[in-house]
């Protein structure tokens, strides 16, 4: 919540210094309510999943967000994804399964499997899923305002929806005490998701959200590299699948 907060009030200024309020298109309302909605139901799944199950079962899940997005973007805003962005998704998921062979205890498809038998991957599945609902009302949202304006509404929706549990479980307290790091990260987060919305203004919302999947790639290639983390060799078979993903979808 005090991520998404800070975010908001961080791009105040910024939005007032620049571009300033937009003119709002005729479907900036419903983008808002159904994108601050959709936003704040899958951000208290995604707590709960990694709460209740293994992180290793229930976050590879959210890279199914660009294969859902092959059916949902051309019901939502009529973008029909080519041959090569097809089987350029289908890159993405495979390689960022492979970055993450070694953690793979329970099997290579542990985390397919725990869908039948794990509540918390099931609930994971599902925000992967509302994931590529928003991702396209995202793209409405900013074709109706700006990026920089949608973005901060958008921040301030899920901030103020998900205000009551945070209080209930004295996480204003906590945000309070860690207000000088809540802010930097949440204006590191704006800048990246600013930067997406960006994006979906030049670029079909499938190409978008398979590229910024590559996040998955840069953090494990991170901690190989930086913090020593043990691996190279699945890790680096899988970079090179995400990449030629990447690659089949931008020639397309």
């Amino acid at each position: 919540m005090g991520v998404y907060g800070g975010g908001a009030i961080a791009l105040v200024p910024v939005l007032l210094l620049t571009t300033g309020i937009p003119e709002l298109g005729p479907n900036f309302g419903w983008a808002v309510l159904v994108g601050g909605s959709l936003n704040i139901l899958a951000y208290l799944c995604y707590i709960r999943a990694i709460k209740i199950s293994d992180l290793s079962l229930t976050v590879p899940l959210v890279t199914l967000t660009p294969l859902f997005l092959l059916i949902t973007s051309p019901l939502i805003v009529q973008e029909y994804p080519t041959l090569g962005d097809g089987v350029g998704v289908v890159f993405l998921i495979v390689g960022s399964y492979v970055l993450n062979l070694q953690t793979r205890n329970a099997g290579y498809f542990a985390p397919i499997k725990a869908l039948f038998t794990n509540l918390g991957s099931r609930l994971m599945l599902f925000v992967a899923f509302i994931w590529s609902i928003t991702s396209n009302v995202d793209k409405v949202g900013v074709q109706n305002s700006s990026p920089l304006f949608w973005v901060m509404v958008l921040f301030a929706c899920v901030s103020c929806g998900a205000l009551p549990l945070a209080l209930r479980r004295g996480g204003f307290v906590l945000a309070l005490a860690q207000v000088k790091l809540l802010g930097l990260t949440g204006l590191l987060n704006v800048t990246g998701v600013g930067f997406q919305m960006w994006a979906l203004m030049l670029a079909p919302v499938t190409q978008v959200i398979a590229v910024k999947r590559l996040s998955t790639l840069i953090a494990v290639l991170f901690g190989v590299f930086w913090f020593g983390e043990s691996g190279l060799q699945e890790r680096l078979l899988g970079a090179a699948i995400m990449v030629a993903g990447v690659a089949l979808i931008s020639l397309t």
